[in-house]
């Protein structure tokens, strides 16, 4: 594998599974012989994350200010494209992705087939044990539905955050990136720009600790308030690729 990838991983207090995230990759690198790089994004932390990662000889960009998980995200597309990234890779710092499925979210993209790949617990049946709670799937219903409504193409598991760019998708992320709901508006701007956008299987954990960024109590304002998003920028992007 000659491709030169990133693995971008946004972290807010996530000191109680930072290190395990990124000992795991490590592990995987060596005994598969892998050359995935590590890029944490500490997102102003209140904790020690950026203290494990220093103290453990993690590459680490500390925010002086919290940017929320769209601006932790852009960081590290900034720096993938700063530095000539061939792939970048999103990976949660809870301990919720899995390592060994970074390979099928990549192989799509290295053959030329895609340009933009989403890990997806729900494009199949089983993909998954874990699919999260069942007014969070019902919320992912409702907006994979609507980005079908608009884009016509169907996104399943549309707040994955385990996802991989090309170099095209780098730079275009690099130099703008939403700051709210990136999963969703990212999803859907990029197939009504004509990016070919796939969903691939993988299984996902429960996280092993901190705070999900999309709070329990949120959900139904979360939902809403994306869907609306969607509606307005989906709009502005047909009028635009119109």
């Amino acid at each position: 594998m000659n491709e030169k990838i990133l693995i971008i991983i946004p972290a807010y207090n996530e000191e109680a599974s930072i290190l395990k995230t990124c000992k795991e990759i490590y592990e995987y690198n060596s005994k598969y012989k892998t050359n995935y790089d590590i890029l944490v994004i500490d997102d102003c932390s209140t904790d020690s994350t950026l203290k494990i990662c220093k103290g453990n000889d993690i590459p680490v960009i500390s925010l002086v200010h919290n940017l929320g998980i769209g601006g932790a995200v852009q960081t590290g597309y900034k720096y993938a494209y700063e530095y000539n990234y061939d792939i970048a890779i999103q990976y949660d710092g809870d301990g919720q992705h899995n390592i060994e499925y970074a390979k099928n979210i990549i192989d799509p993209i290295i053959n030329e087939k895609s340009d933009f790949v989403i890990g997806s617990r729900f494009v199949t049946e089983n993909a998954s044990e874990f699919k999260s709670s069942a007014a969070r799937r019902i919320g992912i219903k409702i907006i994979s539905s609507t980005i079908h409504l608009i884009t016509k193409k169907r996104i399943y598991d549309v707040t994955s955050g385990f996802r991989a760019a090309n170099k095209k998708i780098i730079k275009m992320f690099a130099q703008d990136y939403p700051v709210e709901y990136p999963e969703p508006l990212t999803n859907m701007d990029l197939i009504l720009k004509g990016y070919n956008v796939k969903e691939v299987p993988v299984a996902m954990r429960e996280r092993e600790g901190g705070v999900s960024s999309i709070r329990a109590w949120k959900n139904a304002y979360y939902m809403i308030n994306v869907i609306l998003s969607l509606l307005v920028f989906g709009l502005r992007g047909k009028r635009k690729n119109g």
